[in-house]
């Protein structure tokens, strides 16, 4: 088997011609990378790990494991308003997934196609990372540049505020269930939609100046609509009706179902936002242009807690809870 640094410049950080327009004085191959942000500029930092059989299924397309590792991390600089400049990866790799060498060279090879197809779409700089053995994980930093004091964050929602979303909704949980039952075709709307998620980073650099707060959907949009509620101290009406549902999700799991899933099942990488009442035909107009809806599906109010979901109380997804799927 190739050795960590054979594997690492073969695959993950082939040699790259770095310039000043990718912001890297130091890339891959010193103790540290050096990076250069833009002036007046802040920097938005997250990081997220993707691990086997708990985000993606052990037998997923190598492709799409790169793919989603890295857009699962974006997908957080979207809700700010960020533009991508660079991310690291921590890959830890299960040697006995495989049986020989040709397979960990095949899978690593489309993991890594999979990861810098995604890196070029959206002008995000591999800087740096770490490859080391055990059970197979994927850790990605993300690093984006946002100018002082325009980065969305989930502090900023008021009451009368629009609560709205991008796109559409469960087709993360609607592809997940599809997997299970042996779908195995990438080019199903909802499979793609569960393994080769798109971030939402361009409508992020629209919203930043038109939305009030936002914050991307992973947990479910009850779950997130939760976290983003608590930092601005409102309360909220949802309704049920106007979700925007995946394409095909009706017909795969039914009406209530589809609507279960777009509330609870997580795996979206929408963004949820709030909005000023005037702001949203703006917004709508704006993100049309990119090929993308933006649905209002609910209202900010002075009363703690949400309204308008009774049937539909399920909780989105939470790590170490027992029950969770």
């Amino acid at each position: 088997m190739l050795a960590e640094f054979d594997l690492i410049r073969r695959y993950l950080m082939p040699s790259q011609k770095l310039n000043a327009k990718d912001g890297v004085a130091l890339g891959g191959g010193d103790d540290a990378a050096l990076l250069v942000p833009q002036a007046n500029h802040q920097l938005a930092v997250s990081v997220d790990t993707s691990v086997v059989d708990v985000h993606f299924p052990h037998d997923a397309p190598a492709f799409a494991v790169g793919h989603r590792a890295l857009a699962v991390a974006l997908s957080d600089l979207a809700a700010m308003g960020a533009d991508p400049r660079w991310c690291f990866m921590a890959l830890t790799l299960d040697q006995r997934t495989f049986f020989d060498d040709a397979a960990i060279h095949a899978w690593i090879k489309g993991f890594a196609d999979g990861f810098h197809s995604l890196c070029q779409h959206q002008s995000t700089t591999l800087a740096g990372g770490d490859v080391t053995s055990g059970a197979l994980s994927i850790g990605v930093t993300v690093m984006g540049e946002v100018l002082k004091g325009r980065a969305l964050t989930r502090a900023g929602a008021r009451p009368g505020d629009m609560i709205a979303v991008t796109g559409a909704l469960g087709g993360g949980a609607g592809g997940l269930a599809l997997w299970q039952r042996g779908e195995r075709d990438l080019k199903h709307p909802l499979l793609r939609r569960y393994l080769l998620p798109e971030p939402r980073l361009a409508a992020g650099v629209v919203l930043r100046d038109l939305a009030t707060a936002a914050m991307d959907i992973s947990d479910g949009l009850l779950a997130d609509l939760a976290h983003l509620r608590a930092a601005s101290k409102v309360g909220a009406t949802i309704d049920v009706e106007s979700l925007p549902l995946a394409e095909t999700l009706i017909e795969s799991l039914g009406l209530e179902e589809a609507r279960n899933a777009a509330l609870s099942g997580g795996d979206d990488y929408e963004l949820l936002v709030t909005l000023a009442p005037e702001n949203v035909v703006n917004a709508q107009r704006d993100l049309r242009k990119q090929g993308l809806a933006l649905t209002v599906i609910g209202q900010c109010s002075e009363t703690l807690g949400v309204e308008g979901i009774a049937p539909y109380s399920k909780a989105g997804w939470q790590h170490f809870n027992e029950g969770t799927p």
